[in-house]
C-alpha cells in the first residue's frame, strides 16, 4: 500500500533493484568505452611501430637487393646463423685441433710450442693395452675400458627395455596414454636433476638405505662400492633415456599394417610367431636407428655421471668425456693439448658410428 502511494505521488520513482541495474549498465558502458579507446590507441601505436619497422627494413634491404640481386638475398638471411655457427662451432673445433698439436700448459696459442703428435703418442703409448697400469696415461685407458663396458651394457639394456615397453604400450591396454606419458617423462628432466634425485635416494643416509636399515639389515654402499656405482650409473642412464627410444620404437610398431597381423592370426600364428616373423623384421630398420643413436649417446655420457658420482669411487665410473673435462678444466694443472688429443680420438669414433648409421639407412632405403 505504501509502495503504491509512492508510485502514484512520484511518477519518477523506481524500485532500488532497477536503479542498481541502471548504475551497473552505465558503469559497463563507460568501461567498454574506455577499453575501446585504449584498444584503438594501442592499435594505432602498433600500426605506427610496424610501419616504421617495415620502412627501416625496406631502407636497408632495398638497395642491398638491387646491388646483389634477388637470388643472392637468401645468403644474406642465412648469414647470421652461419656467423653463430662459425663462432661457436667451427672456430672452437679448429682451435681444439691446433691445441692437440701444441705443448701444455700455457693457454694462449702464441705461448704454446708446436710438438706435433706427442700428445697422441702419450695417449697411445702402452706396454700392454689390456693393462691400463702399463700405459703412459693409465687414466685415459681406464676411461676407455669403462666407456666400452658402459656402452655394451647400457645400450643392450636400453634397446631391450625400450622394445619391451614399446610392445606393451602398443597393445590396447587401459590408460595407455597415461603410461606413455609416464615412460616419457624422465626424458624431459634435466640430467643433473635426475642425477641429484637418485643421489639423494642412494647415498649412505638416503632413502634406500633408510628402508634397508629400518628392516634390520646393514646399509649398502651403493655409491662407494665400485661395482654398485657402475651398476647404478647404467640403470639411471637407462631409466632417464629409455622413454625417447621407446617413442621411436612405438612409432615403428604403429607403422606396421594391421592387415599383416590379421592374416597371420587367421593362419593360426601365436604371439611369439607374430613377433618373430612380422614385428622383428619390420621393426629392424627402426631398431638399427635406435641402436646407433644410443651408441653415440652412450659414448658421450658425462652430465649424469659427473653429477652422480663425479667419476668415483676412484676411477670406477670415469668415462672418456669426463677424462677430457678433467684434464682440460678441473685439473690443477691444465693439460689442454692432452684433452684436445683425446677429444679428437673420440670424435673419430663418433664419426665412424655416424657413417655406419648413414650407410645402414641408405641400405634400408
Amino acid at each position: 500500500m505504501v509502495l503504491t502511494s509512492r508510485i502514484f505521488l512520484c511518477p519518477d520513482f523506481q524500485p532500488r533493484s532497477t536503479y542498481r541495474q541502471e548504475v551497473i549498465m552505465t558503469q559497463m558502458f563507460m568501461h567498454n568505452k574506455f577499453v575501446s579507446r585504449v584498444s584503438d590507441r594501442f592499435n594505432r601505436w602498433a600500426q605506427m611501430a610496424y610501419d616504421g619497422l617495415i620502412s627501416l627494413v625496406d631502407f636497408v634491404f632495398s638497395p642491398l637487393q638491387q646491388g646483389i640481386g634477388m637470388k643472392r638475398m637468401a645468403y644474406v638471411f642465412v648469414l647470421p646463423n652461419l656467423a653463430i655457427f662459425g663462432i661457436f662451432i667451427l672456430f672452437p673445433m679448429l682451435l681444439n685441433f691446433i691445441y692437440a698439436f701444441t705443448q701444455d700448459p700455457n693457454f694462449f696459442l702464441p705461448d704454446r710450442a708446436w710438438i706435433g703428435t706427442q700428445n697422441f703418442n702419450r695417449l697411445l703409448t702402452c706396454q700392454d693395452f689390456l693393462q691400463p697400469g702399463s700405459c703412459a696415461e693409465d687414466l685415459f685407458w681406464r676411461s676407455i675400458y669403462n666407456t666400452i663396458q658402459f656402452v655394451i651394457l647400457q645400450v643392450g639394456l636400453m634397446v631391450l627395455f625400450s622394445l619391451i615397453t614399446a610392445l606393451i604400450l602398443n597393445r590396447k591396454i587401459k590408460a595407455r596414454g597415461f603410461f606413455r606419458s609416464v615412460f616419457f617423462y624422465p626424458v624431459l628432466l634435466s640430467p643433473v636433476v635426475v642425477a641429484l634425485l637418485w643421489k639423494w635416494i642412494l647415498q649412505d643416509n638416503g632413502l634406500f638405505n633408510g628402508v634397508i636399515t629400518s628392516l634390520g639389515f646393514p646399509s649398502v654402499p651403493f655409491m662407494t662400492d665400485p661395482t654398485w656405482a657402475r651398476f647404478w650409473v647404467i640403470m639411471i642412464s637407462t631409466w632417464s633415456n629409455m622413454g625417447f627410444y621407446t617413442l621411436i620404437l612405438l612409432a615403428g610398431l604403429q607403422s606396421i599394417p594391421t592387415e599383416m597381423y590379421e592374416a597371420a592370426r587367421m593362419d593360426g600364428a601365436t604371439d611369439f610367431q607374430l613377433f618373430q616373423k612380422i614385428v622383428l623384421p619390420m621393426l629392424m630398420p627402426t631398431m638399427l636407428v635406435v641402436l646407433v643413436l644410443s651408441l653415440i649417446r652412450a659414448v658421450q655420457v658425462f652430465d649424469v655421471v659427473y653429477a652422480f658420482t663425479g667419476g668415483g669411487p676412484g676411477s670406477a665410473t670415469l668415462y672418456i668425456v669426463q677424462y677430457i673435462y678433467r684434464n682440460g678444466f678441473s685439473s690443477p694443472v691444465k693439460q689442454f693439448g692432452l684433452a684436445a688429443a683425446a677429444s679428437l680420438l673420440m670424435a673419430i669414433v663418433l664419426v665412424v658410428l655416424t657413417l655406419a648409421q648413414l650407410k645402414l639407412r641408405n641400405e634400408e632405403a
